[in-house]
């Protein structure tokens, strides 16, 4: 049996999660993981925390690869996963469809939650969104930060405020109890990032690192990434 250090971001949380009885049922493996922004998640790891699962997107991977901290080789796609909107369950959905629509609704919303605009896929490309749509300045004092989008979703979710509107990876949405998915952003604005499954040059436990990724990108998982929000 063996402890897998696993660092991920945050779009991947839900799907690992529902995993891991699988795993601990097939080898006795356990996960410890860490989940956050993938800059953050990245930093984690060149700053020497423990590692051997990471999960971030592909170009990252890619970049950790030829830096050599990722295992040659090693890299397994999980699935595309889409930007999207969100609100409240039980809520009233917005229409989304259109650069106007989109605008429209976040210039009436009471609140807008996002995660981090500088380490985080989805919030990163959302602040670009808000320059495009050229009310950048009009929301700002309605922007709601928090390191990722699965806190963002978490703390819109308990809020008692009507009348909110989050965006980040349609598989944090999915997974977070008290929101609902409203669409992925419109064409015009649309972000669909591969995350993929990698070994980490100094995994512990190279072995059991490889289990788990063929466990995550197998076919034995695929209705949980499809339900999940991975394409």
């Amino acid at each position: 049996m063996a402890r897998i250090h696993l660092l991920s971001g945050g779009a991947a949380k839900g799907l690992v999660t529902q995993i891991e009885p699988r795993l601990l049922a097939q080898t006795g493996d356990t996960i410890e993981g860490a989940y956050g922004a993938v800059g953050l998640m990245k930093d984690r790891l060149l700053a020497g925390a423990p590692c051997d699962v990471l999960i971030l997107t592909a170009a990252l991977i890619e970049q950790l690869m030829t830096s050599g901290d990722v295992a040659a080789d090693s890299a397994h796609a999980l699935g595309r996963v889409r930007t999207g909107v969100a609100v409240k369950s039980g809520a009233p959905l917005p229409r989304v469809d259109s650069p106007a629509a989109l605008k429209a609704a976040l210039l009436v919303a009471s609140g807008i939650y996002i995660p981090d605009p500088v380490k985080s896929t989805a919030g990163i490309h959302f602040t670009k969104v808000l320059h495009q749509l050229g009310i950048e300045t009009e929301v700002s004092s309605r922007l709601r930060v928090f390191p990722n989008g699965a806190t963002a979703m978490h703390e819109m979710s308990s809020s008692p405020q009507v009348g909110l509107v989050g965006c980040t990876q349609v598989t944090e949405i999915l997974y977070t109890p008290g929101v609902q998915l409203v669409a992925a952003l419109p064409r015009e604005f649309e972000l669909a990032t591969v995350y993929t499954a990698a070994i980490c040059s100094k995994a512990r436990q190279p072995q059991a690192a490889a289990a788990l990724i063929r466990l995550l990108t197998g076919p034995e998982a695929a209705g949980l990434r499809r339900s999940g929000g991975f394409e």
